[in-house]
């Protein structure tokens, strides 16, 4: 990786592009650090420090600490990744939506245009909830009508400037830059997680215990570090026969092939449907108290993950069950989406190619379904230890403090080989040019 970065700045064209991006990421950063006009800074510090749930932690870890400092950017990207997940989700509903995706580079556009209309009513929804219900509790330094829309309109503003940031670095910088963006705020938070794993684990221990609680922490996080990158990569190849055809007196064709299927198809999202769903009523209440009490209080607490895995209330782990179940039932839902055997099985038999040993067509179609449900599992049990692993660690060592979880370890993972292989791909692009130049 290293030695990629190395040989890129080598080169004046890739070089300007990581400075530019880079740049870039300077002025994120920079935004995340300018508080909203008339808003309370230090609010949602003292707010976390009195919650018992942690369904806020990954969100604030997914704005890089901008969501408890109520900077500009508070809302961060998040109205964009939902937004695209919607959007995506739309085309399967909607026929019009499906054309536009299959019609090259001028439809693609003509999404991109519609995720960021629905990107800017996203961030205005979720900017005026915050205004309004968290205002009336302290946000807002002065409750009126004046700073409650300059508080809307000052977040959204920041989401779509981010928005727009992250367009810029995918077109004039190196990767995607809506996942840079992301992978910046996530590891924004990784330091200070790093020093509440210190203070919780080493600190105050004698020499060789805490050489070997040190030892044991930081072996636990690259052995999960190394699963994800293989489980990021790790992938079945089915192999493609195509016949030979006759083409004016010669016989061309007849190369083998290979159809490769990612064991983790569905990348993260997955995780990210199945924590949507189960935080989204536990959001909820944090503005309406009286869902905080009662049997709703329970139901809050079996849906928040700050309650399982905890020696004392082993009632609500059960709440872990049911997001190892949506977490399955979602990687077969999104793969579905992502990848559709029948489509493969009809391209394969236009082009005159074939798996041995298999019919063209719809026993074709069946038997990529049949691969593809088996590995599909693996991928989903693959994406349940990553996931599960901080969350009984965070239940059975009481480290809510800690924002790092499995989702952020795969974002990481993925957005940094992603980026790193188009670094890679520009490089060979130049130095297959300078071969044609000469």
């Amino acid at each position: 990786m290293f030695k990629t970065i190395r040989n890129a700045f080598k080169v004046k064209e890739l070089k300007n592009k990581l400075l530019y991006t880079f740049m870039m990421l300077v002025v994120i950063r920079f935004g995340s650090a300018l508080p909203i006009p008339g808003v309370r800074t230090d609010f949602f510090a003292n707010w976390f420090a009195k919650q018992t749930t942690d369904v806020f932690g990954f969100f604030n870890a997914m704005t890089g600490g901008s969501f408890s400092q109520m900077s500009i950017f508070a809302l961060s990207i998040t109205p964009y990744i939902t937004s695209s997940i919607i959007i995506q989700l739309l085309t399967i509903a909607i026929p019009k939506l499906e054309e536009l995706q299959k019609d090259g580079e001028d439809g693609r556009k003509k999404i991109q245009e519609y995720t960021r209309y629905v990107t800017v009513g996203l961030a205005l929804i979720e900017s005026s909830a915050m205004a309004i219900g968290f205002g009336r509790q302290g946000l807002l330094a002065d409750y009126n009508a004046w700073n409650v829309i300059v508080a809307i309109v000052t977040m959204t503003t920041g989401s779509a400037l981010l928005m727009w940031i992250g367009e810029q670095i995918t077109d004039k910088g190196v990767g995607n830059g809506i996942s840079i963006v992301l992978l910046l705020n996530i590891l924004s938070s990784v330091p200070s997680d790093i020093r509440n794993l210190y203070f919780k684990f080493v600190f105050g221990q004698d020499i060789p215990m805490a050489a070997l609680r040190l030892a044991i922490v930081v072996l636990v996080i690259v052995a999960m570090v190394v699963f994800v990158i293989v489980l990021n990569d790790a992938e079945r190849r089915i192999p493609v026969q195509y016949s030979k055809k006759m083409v004016g007196r010669k016989l061309v064709g007849g190369q083998a092939s290979s159809i490769p299927l990612k064991v983790n198809t569905a990348g993260v999202m997955p995780v990210i449907f199945a924590s949507s769903i189960m935080s989204f009523p536990v959001v909820i209440s944090q503005f309406i108290p009286a869902m905080q009490q009662g049997w709703s209080g329970h139901l809050m607490k079996l849906l928040n993950s700050g309650s399982w895995c905890r020696p004392s209330e082993p009632i609500y782990s059960i709440g872990l069950l049911v997001y190892i179940i949506l977490i399955v039932l979602f990687a077969y839902f999104y793969t579905s989406i992502a990848f559709n055997p029948l489509e493969v099985a009809n391209n394969m038999k236009k082009q005159g190619g074939f798996i041995p040993g298999i019919r063209p067509g719809k026993p074709t179609s069946e038997y990529l379904n049949k691969i593809l449900n088996y590995i599909v599992f693996i991928g989903a049990v693959g994406l349940i230890v990553v996931c599960v692993v901080p969350v009984i660690f965070s239940g059975l060592f009481d480290m809510s403090r800690i924002s790092f979880s499995g989702t952020s370890l795969i974002i990481i993972v993925g957005v940094v080989l992603e980026t790193i292989k188009a670094i890679e791909s520009q490089m060979l692009v130049r130095y297959y040019k300078g071969f044609l130049n000469d």
